[in-house]
């Protein structure tokens, strides 16, 4: 379907969807409308079969979060912010998590806000090396949100997540990689391409066992062992009878390249 405020694109191929922020003048903020593209994307990429995808944003940013224009700014209507939370960003941040397939961030310049948080929210994250990370909710008197408060201190540490976010200060893209924030820094001109390699080579991975990796060690953020462990096991049990653990193991007696099909 067409779009306005963000691009899609699907390489049948090597079944890679693409999804591109698309207000650079703007930063690529978020609008309401912008959310609803976003959420019938998310829903398009899934149904055209896509076993990889890639996030990131037209021009010189990746997200500033949330367009402060597209908020009505009347007496008492600020009061609606946890209405367009509840609406918008925390479906957008939990259906990235449950997503059946992995997804990269493609960090290109500023993710400030709920942006930043948005990259945090996919599974990998590769940023330019002239990204940046700003948790700047505390500029206007707001706590982090989009998941922030949730994924700051497991990346970084209680220490590190509070200063983030109590100061609002930017933190380089290098910085970020070396605190754990993110997966890879790449050159400014490289990150579309590793980005695309990357997601090209997990696409041809077996896909139930992404996913199920993805579930069990988010999980492993709330459970005690003991549920862990039965975790482990549940998932194992459902894999072992999927075609791609058949095909993995048929592959490695032949000593040849297994050819998952994602089933």
């Amino acid at each position: 379907m067409p779009y306005e405020a963000i691009r899609v694109d699907f390489d049948a191929a090597t079944r890679v969807a693409t999804v591109t922020l698309n207000r650079p003048d703007k930063l690529n903020s978020f609008t309401r409308a912008m959310h609803e593209e976003l959420s019938s994307a998310l829903g398009e990429v899934v149904s055209a079969g896509a076993r990889a995808l890639v996030l990131t944003g037209a021009g010189r940013g990746f997200c500033a979060g949330q367009d402060l224009a597209d908020l009505d700014f009347t007496p008492g209507a600020m009061s609606d912010l946890g209405d367009l939370i509840d609406k918008h960003f925390n479906p957008l941040i939990r259906r990235l998590q449950a997503l059946p397939l992995p997804v990269i961030a493609a960090v290109n310049g500023t993710a400030a806000g709920a942006g930043a948080n948005l990259a945090l929210a996919c599974d990998l994250v590769i940023a330019a090396r002239s990204a940046s990370f700003i948790q700047a909710f505390v500029k206007i008197g707001l706590v982090p949100d989009s998941g922030g408060t949730w994924f700051l201190p497991r990346r970084v540490g209680m220490a590190r997540a509070l200063g983030l976010a109590m100061t609002g200060d930017k933190l380089s893209a290098e910085k970020a990689e070396n605190w754990g924030l993110v997966w890879q820094v790449v050159d400014d001109a490289e990150l579309s391409s590793v980005a695309a390699q990357l997601a090209t080579h997990l696409a041809q991975q077996p896909t139930r066992a992404l996913a199920a990796i993805k579930q069990a060690i988010r999980a492993s953020a709330t459970q005690p062992l003991d549920e862990q462990l039965d975790l482990e096991r549940d998932l194992q049990r459902e894999l072992g009878a999927s075609h791609d653990y058949a095909e993995g193991v048929q592959a490695f007696i032949e000593k040849r390249a297994p050819r998952f099909e994602g089933r």
